[in-house]
């Protein structure tokens, strides 16, 4: 029986063995319970403390490294625990049918030994929070001259820290450059889930061994909003810099466009660097950053970029000086040598912070079904922050469970077969598409498209964009161009509040985010399946034919800046409907290049310098939509008659414009818009033109110079050309005295006319007092006017101009003749103006009789007015930014109430 007792042994060794594991297996739901219990006391420590660090954050303390490191510890064990958590559960549910036994012994065991570790871990990084007696440590405080006062306006806001004075210039640099801001507060929406990224990229600004820090992400993630944080974090913390240079890169940046860039964001005027060459450009970046501790903000790069090429010093410890960038790919952070910190998509909780913010609380409280269904909406967005402010957009208004459920199905189901990101994102993307006003369906979806023909990141002027849409026929059903404009701006209303264009402040320019323009490329190629239904070619490329020969059954071409080969054979295009050639890389057109276009609405030649048109463009008899602005172009070829169905003809801008044949624009009877403001051929009197367009019964919208005074009473006297003219430029009238204005006027300029001395307003029978639309005037060297009291009467007026009327002692007198007193007047004057410009008035002394809020005048500029003793401001005056003059007219200002002086002050710049 020897042997029994090691058998035993064996036995018994072996019991244990498995007993322990068993008790893994065993325990196993008792174990997750008690891990959820320590994560949520976890949860609550990690509120505590990062509600302190907050608070300590506020008063301009350094948070404590280890505090930062134990915050990042907890998010990254409660990412650790969840998942574990969920992979418990779901094995506890995996138990052999009619038993309790696990399926899989040593998965369950595995997992159990896991939750019974993490629970201590869990319990123990819980009590190293007691530690935390204190959380931050006070930064020492810098000089009174370089701590950055706090300014109440959001937007551009100038810093008070004076700037080092550069020392001598090298022979054959730029001269220095006047006095910039040293950081520009971006304007930023509440942030959602970036707080702990952004306490990492500023642990890494107060590291001096870290020089170059890389944001790197999909597109829409949230990294230009995380940039733009740590922008406008500069106002409130103590870490001393000279200056902040926001530069928005994009894909197609070259060298040379980064450097104009930057050396606008340093204050350089265009005329220190237009014409020098790269290497110039950047010795003159570089002689104006080397003495200063500077931070770059460089937002989407595309490719790494060579810093000190653009003419960047050298980055290291001595000069401290730091670069933040923003890119889609890891690569470039490691090629330009960054610490890297990935932007990832939002926690659901934050997620759906961020969508209930922009849904907004009456829509998800409208039943008790939305808030379930939300969630669902949440989930589909997968913390995408660009999709869920689209989806929430979206989701904006609508109050029955039925449009949610339909919704959300749309979503769930959008086709895609894009693959990777563009998939998942174009989906999500396109619900906002898709629901659009089904008033305006299909036309708010065509014009959506059209704005994905403009190059990446482009500035898209709202005129021209109307304009295109209307020889487009989008909005064909309006007879008159201002009816159209109406439409059209309520479309562009639609789009930006349904986040698919971003508006800036004026509202002049829309612009498509690139990942929105991605989409919308991909939408108007039929879901990819076309691709080269709509060809856009970013700028500075080079066509040659056998690109050409691929296009042939494009319908849109946009050919942005872009050079043709002259020896290519004619291009087919025979479904081509819209031709982009814009740019000064334009500067000739193939032979016979517009031979077989049989189809074409709309052909752009704007901005080159093509200096002739070829004579088949007469065979183009399609078009509905011709602009040759800023063109070289001299004559316009008698043939154009033939585009009987032309709408829109557009030749602004064009200086070297000499002739344009009798009787060709009386032959356009289709037409519906003619402009040829600053065009200045003919000595700038086009106003022979006037009898021409008159008698076509279309034209609703012109605008033309004119240079005598039979034109000028043409003009006034003719119902149909005073309805039609919406900007009217009057140069070197002599005899003219008084001038009447029609009340449909949108912009005025008078230049040189000597004798005048009263502008007064035509309001027609049927029109009321209405006198809404002028915008801008400019009133320029005429010495006898006495006054403008007209712009009193304008309410939409944006910007005004007046210089060199020596006879002008105010600018809105009482008006006899009306009977309205001054204060009456101007009770609702100037309530839209964003812009006034006082220059040489020698006597004058007066804006108007009473103060006035000026709710949104940003820019003043007074010059050379030594009469003006003071300003028509009250304390509600709150945006103004900048006030331009001389500083002794400045200190000799008369004040009623000296706080609106010291309000203002700080934004004076003498001149």
């Amino acid at each position: 029986m020897d042997f029994v007792s090691p058998v035993l042994d064996t036995v018994k060794c072996l019991w244990d063995c498995c007993d322990k594991r068993a008790v893994y297996i065993r325990e196993l739901p008792e174990n997750l319970k008690s891990l959820r219990n320590e994560k949520e006391e976890l949860e609550n420590v990690y509120k505590d403390v990062k509600k302190r660090v907050e608070d300590e954050r506020k008063l301009q303390k350094e948070i404590k490294h280890v505090v930062t490191g134990w915050i990042d510890s907890v998010e990254a064990m409660e990412r650790e625990v969840n998942d574990i958590l969920t992979a418990g559960e779901g094995e506890i549910k995996k138990k052999c049918l009619g038993t309790c036994c696990p399926r899989n012994c040593r998965a369950s065991y595995k997992i159990g030994k896991m939750v019974s570790k993490k629970i201590d871990a869990v319990s123990q990084l819980c009590r190293k929070a007691d530690n935390f007696q204190e959380v931050a440590a006070s930064l020492p405080t810098p000089p009174v001259s370089q701590v950055a006062a706090p300014l109440p306006t959001p937007l551009v806001i100038e810093v008070a820290a004076p700037l080092p004075t550069p020392p001598a210039i090298e022979a054959g640099a730029a001269p220095p450059p006047p006095p910039a801001p040293a950081v520009i507060e971006l304007p930023l929406e509440n942030t959602v889930g970036l707080d702990s990224l952004s306490d990492k990229v500023w642990r890494y600004l107060q590291d001096d061994k870290v020089t170059t820090i890389g944001l790197y992400g999909m597109g829409g993630v949230g990294k230009t909003t995380l940039l733009k944080r740590i922008n406008n974090e500069f106002f409130k913390t103590n870490i001393e810099f000279d200056r902040v240079i926001w530069v928005v890169v994009s894909k197609s940046a070259s060298v040379e466009k980064v450097q104009e860039l930057v050396l606008r964001e340093c204050g350089c005027l265009d005329n220190r660097w237009k014409g020098r060459s790269e290497d110039e450009k950047a010795r003159d970046i570089y002689n104006i950053l080397k003495t200063m501790k500077f931070i770059l903000l460089l937002d989407d790069i595309w490719e790494p970029l060579n810093l000190l090429k653009i003419g960047f010093p050298l980055l290291n410890d001595q000069n401290k000086s730091k670069v933040i960038f923003t890119t889609r790919f890891l690569n470039v952070c490691e090629a330009m040598g960054a610490e890297s910190i990935k932007v990832e998509c939002l926690k659901f909780k934050e997620a759906f912070a961020l969508f209930q913010t922009v849904v907004g609380e009456a829509t998800l409280n409208s039943h008790p079904r939305i808030p379930k269904l939300a969630k669902i909406v949440v989930e589909e967005c997968k913390g995408l922050p660009l999709a869920l402010k689209i989806a929430a957009a979206a989701m904006r208004g609508k109050t029955t469970p039925q449009d949610w459920e339909k919704n959300i199905k749309l979503l769930q189901s959008y086709p895609s077969e894009v693959p990777g990101m563009e998939n998942d994102l174009f989906r999500v993307l396109a619900l906002s598409y898709d629901n659009l006003s089904k008033a305006k369906w299909p036309k708010t979806k065509s014009c959506f498209l059209y704005c994905s023909m403009f190059p990446e990141d482009w500035e898209i002027s709202c005129k021209q964009l109307i304009e295109l849409w209307i020889g487009e026929g989008f909005l064909h059903e309006f007879h008159k161009i201002h009816d159209a404009r109406t439409e059209a701006e309520d479309i562009i209303d639609e789009l930006t509040l349904a986040c698919l264009l971003e508006s800036n402040q004026s509202k002049t320019h829309v612009k498509m985010h690139d990942v929105i323009r991605d989409m919308a490329m991909w939408l108007a190629g039929e879901n990819g399946k076309k691709k080269n239904k709509c060809v856009v070619k970013e700028p500075g490329g080079w066509i040659e034919g056998h690109e050409i020969a691929e296009w042939k059954e494009t319908q849109r071409l946009s050919l942005w800046d872009n050079s043709i080969e002259d020896s290519i054979e004619p291009p087919n295009f025979q479904n081509l409907e819209t031709l982009f050639a814009s740019g000064e890389s334009m500067r000739s057109l193939p032979t016979r290049f517009f031979a077989r276009m049989p189809v074409i609405r709309v052909l752009d030649l704007s901005n080159s310098e093509l200096t002739d048109l070829p004579a088949e463009i007469s065979t183009l008899i399609t078009l509905h939509y011709l602009n040759l602005s800023k063109t070289e172009i001299q004559n316009l070829p008698v043939e154009l008659r033939n585009l009987t169905e032309l709408r829109c003809l557009i030749l602004d801008d064009m200086e070297k414009l000499e002739t344009i044949p009798s009787q060709l624009v009386s032959s356009l009877s289709s037409l519906q818009l003619f402009s040829l403001y600053a065009s200045l051929g003919c000595n700038g009197d086009w106003g022979f033109l006037l009898k021409e367009l008159e008698n076509l019964k279309h034209v609703s919208e012109i605008s033309i110079p004119v240079r005598s005074v039979l034109h000028a009473q043409m003009s006034a006297n003719s119902q149909h050309l005073r309805r039609s003219i919406r900007r009217l430029s009057l140069q070197d009238c002599t005899g003219m005295k008084t001038m009447e204005i029609s009340s449909y006027l949108q912009i005025l300029l008078v230049w040189r006319c000597f004798d005048l001395t009263d502008v007064k307003i035509n309001l027609e029978k049927g029109r009321g007092q209405k006198f809404s639309d002028l915008s801008e005037v400019e009133i320029v060297r005429c010495p006898k006017l006495k006054h403008l009291t007209l712009v009193a009467y304008a309410r939409n007026l944006l910007s005004l101009t007046i210089e060199y009327c020596e006879s002008m002692q105010e600018v809105i007198v009482e008006d006899e003749e009306i009977g309205i007193s001054e204060v009456e007047q101007c009770s609702d004057a100037f309530s839209v103006l964003t812009t006034l410009r006082l220059s040489y008035l020698s006597n004058l002394r007066s804006i108007c009789g009473g103060a006035l809020s000026f709710p949104s005048l940003r820019e003043l500029t007074v010059k050379h007015c030594p009469r003006l003793r003071k300003l028509p401001f009250d304390s509600n005056t709150n945006c103004l930014r900048k006030i331009e003059g001389e500083q002794h007219w400045w200190d000799g200002l008369e004040w009623e109430v000296q706080a609106i002086k010291h309000k203002l002050n700080q934004h004076f710049v003498p001149k």
